[in-house]
């Protein structure tokens, strides 16, 4: 019986809220007339489009001891921990996520008395870990296990759903490649919808739901990593993809750019720890959860076919795999103008100067404060914490580059290389840049 949402609702703190997983379990909450809680790292945009009744902005990195919990646990009738990390990185910590902060976080409830706790952890993480997530996983599950709770500890192999994030994204981005390139290497999957799993969690959080229980949500296919591709490619309406082999040396080439793009903050699906855990594979046996829920879980083909695909996810997938690409040749754009400005074409830029009436030491100051300042724009747009606000900055800087050269050199317009005249797709691509930026 809740004390503030009505005749059967509950008051549920929820973890990883802003995730794919999360996001859907608190809809899904908010509608059934649940109060949710959600534990977010920012209060920015991915946290506002919650339905939610309250939000926290934690770092649950830093959440390692009972106390950090404690005042967002009281009057909570039950936690669903959402959160989860692939590997580490500049903003993100297996050990502190997985294990260390759940850790304190079940002993909190232990003191509290909110005894319903519902884990989602991972599929097959304890058959052996194979990777710092699989292990720290692992660990985040057996301390729950240690406590005095009603715990249910969910074990889903591949998520996938409609909305996109993670590996359901990547399966889209590879989709929209006229070639699929062979991963013999990977272990088969199970794929299991984004659905299922919500209904799965809501179910545990009912009155008289099993406790103490460990299940594992597998889909009733058990696919190929292109199997996979090759459904959601159908599914947006293209024709097959002409199967390609690539070196291993290529393969693993893309792994490690991967993790190097992961140390500047973002998170790309693409790292190492996602190719050990793809050789693993994700399969399990979905007896027990099917007969403990009654669920029939949907297959990857009848979950698609149920909701053709429209424009949006077209586009989606077409640019999935070329966000990177965009926003790695914009940085690169700025960082040679820079270079170049400081270096072979520093003469030629303070000759221009000192051609519009510029005199030294002046026109050598604004040379080189361009430079800079190109340099720092695309150094700013590579960091992930600092790349909205260097696109932003890309963006003005252009403008006063328009403004600049009419007023100094306006005969740059009648130039036939176009100078003045390409500065307009760069602004294009500059807002196109900001449009696919985030993340979820």
């Amino acid at each position: 019986m809740s004390r503030f949402t009505g005749d059967c609702g509950l008051r549920v703190l929820l973890l990883g809220a802003t995730g794919l997983i999360g996001s859907a379990i608190a809809a899904r909450l908010h509608g059934d007339g649940h109060e949710v809680l959600a534990v977010t790292r920012s209060q920015g945009p991915d946290a506002m489009r919650l339905p939610v009744a309250q939000r926290a902005e934690m770092d649950i990195r830093a959440a390692t001891t009972p106390e950090a919990w404690l005042p967002h646990l009281k009057g909570m009738d039950a936690v669903v921990n959402c959160a989860g990390v692939l590997q580490d990185g500049v903003r993100d910590s297996t050990a502190a996520v997985h294990r260390e902060a759940p850790a304190a976080l079940w002993e909190a409830c232990e003191r509290l008395g909110v005894r319903r706790v519902v884990q989602l952890s991972a599929m097959g993480v304890d058959r052996g870990g194979v990777s710092a997530f699989s292990h720290s996983k692992l660990a985040g599950d057996e301390a729950l296990k240690a406590r005095d709770l009603d715990w249910v500890i969910l074990r889903p192999s591949v998520v996938v759903g409609r909305s996109a994030y993670g590996g359901s994204a990547l399966f889209r981005g590879l989709a929209a490649l006229p070639v699929l390139v062979r991963t013999p290497d990977a272990g088969p999957l199970d794929i299991v919808q984004l659905d299922d799993v919500v209904e799965t969690v809501v179910l545990m959080l009912e009155p008289g739901a099993p406790a103490r229980v460990e299940l594992e949500l597998a889909g009733p296919e058990r696919l190929t990593f292109e199997q996979v591709v090759q459904t959601y490619r159908a599914w947006l309406g293209w024709k097959p993809a002409r199967l390609v082999s690539a070196p291993g040396f290529l393969m693993g080439a893309a792994y490690r750019l991967g993790d190097l793009i992961g140390r500047l903050g973002w998170r790309p699906p693409i790292r190492s720890t996602a190719r050990r855990e793809i050789v693993r594979g994700a399969v399990g046996d979905s007896g027990e959860w099917k007969r403990l829920t009654g669920i029939e879980p949907r297959s990857l083909s009848a979950a698609l076919a149920a909701e053709p695909a429209s424009v949006q996810e077209r586009w989606f997938a077409s640019l999935y795999l070329l966000k990177p690409l965009i926003i790695g040749t914009f940085a690169l754009f700025w960082l040679m103008t820079g270079f170049v400005s400081l270096g072979p074409g520093y003469y030629v830029a303070e000759w221009l100067m000192r051609a519009a009436g510029a005199a030294r030491p002046l026109s050598d100051i604004s040379v080189i404060a361009g430079g800079v300042a190109d340099l720092v724009v695309g150094v700013g747009i590579l960091v992930r914490r600092t790349s909205r606000l260097a696109l932003i900055a890309a963006l003005l800087l252009s403008l006063f580059y328009i403004a600049a050269g009419t007023a100094l050199h306006p005969e740059l317009w009648r130039d036939p290389l176009g100078p003045m005249m390409k500065i307009w797709p760069i602004l294009a691509l500059n807002l196109v840049c900001l449009a696919i930026l985030r993340e979820r």
